[in-house]
């Protein structure tokens, strides 16, 4: 048994947890997981659907991942905060321009850890890819770090046949290789290009009838495909 690097104890105890239940919710095939930096802040950008991405995503993953979570979890208890905590995630105020996670985000990566980021914002209740907003290109560029494409394909099928008496469903999560930001200021050009650069880059890594906004990039040239999605975003 590997546990991953430069883990707290906590996320080494999710993580041998995870390895007992995994056969009883899913098969996992995971592919190009050799693109995850071994060390340095990195941003994961992964697609966001119906199922438990977030967990798959860390354990898939060779290093512990942090995320940002909703700030209504650490308000709960202070035990529950406290496990969350211990878990690598730090509270954002969803909805708003909460500067402060902004802050704690680049402060993880520039420590050399790995972020998890979903650049959709929201759940695509289709599985289909949705139109990328500008978060983990801003994270990633005002740490000066790289953001690697992930996507995690059947994923929804998890928890929705886990009382199913069938096989369980095979789950593919797909790495890509880092995207490097730009050098220069987080300007709003800058920002859309690199948001376009990467959603293009998740695009590709899913079968074609998952691409959902970005479906027509796989039939074009990739700088026509850019020029086509480089428009503003959320």
């Amino acid at each position: 048994m590997r546990f991953p690097i430069e883990a707290t104890w906590l996320w080494k105890v999710l993580y041998v947890v995870a390895i007992i239940i995994k056969p009883f919710f899913l098969r996992l095939q995971i592919e190009g997981d050799e693109h995850i930096p071994l060390s340095g802040g990195c941003v994961l950008a992964c697609n966001h659907t119906l199922g438990p991405d977030y967990v798959i995503l860390g354990y898939a993953s060779s290093r512990q991942i942090f995320y940002m979570a909703k700030a209504e979890i650490f308000d709960f208890h202070p035990l529950i905060a406290s496990l969350v905590s211990g878990a690598g995630a730090f509270p954002v105020q969803r909805g708003k321009n909460d500067s402060h996670a902004i802050e704690q985000a680049i402060a993880v990566l520039q420590s050399g850890r790995l972020l998890g980021m979903f650049p959709e914002g929201t759940r695509s209740r289709t599985g289909a890819l949705q139109r990328g907003k500008l978060g983990a290109a801003r994270i990633a560029m005002g740490a000066h770090v790289p953001i690697v494409p992930v996507v995690v394909i059947n994923n929804e099928r998890v928890l929705r046949d886990l009382f199913k008496l069938q096989r369980r469903p095979l789950v593919t999560i797909r790495f890509g290789a880092s995207l490097a930001p730009v050098q220069a200021d987080a300007s709003s050009k800058n920002l859309q290009r690199l948001t376009t650069q990467l959603m293009l880059a998740m695009a590709a890594l899913l079968p074609p009838e998952l691409r959902g906004y970005y479906a027509d990039a796989g039939e074009l040239p990739p700088e026509d495909a850019y020029d086509l999605h480089l428009d503003p975003l959320a």
